[in-house]
């Protein structure tokens, strides 16, 4: 899995990383997480409100940090997907 923290690096967007990097670590999923910090990244993904997340390429919140449960939902759901596509 593949997660992408998006965000120029403010307090919000260090909180979204720290929570993802958490809910990650809770599961026990495999995934590489990143930040992309660069205003023209941020722009080329489609992304005009930070702090955002995106998994496996699909932006998947926007303008907020969800909260550590949230997260897990959301990274469960795409593990379980993943499974189901091979």
């Amino acid at each position: 899995m593949n997660i992408l923290v998006i965000g120029p690096g403010c307090s919000k967007c260090k909180t979204l990383a720290q929570f993802t990097e958490q809910a990650v670590k809770e599961l026990g999923v495999t995934a590489e997480i990143n930040k992309v910090t660069d205003l023209k990244q941020i722009m080329a993904l489609g992304v005009m409100m930070t702090p955002a997340l995106a998994v496996n390429g699909t932006v998947k919140f926007v303008g907020k940090v969800p909260s550590v449960a949230e997260l897990k939902t959301l990274l469960s759901q795409t593990v379980e997907a993943e499974k189901a596509a091979t």
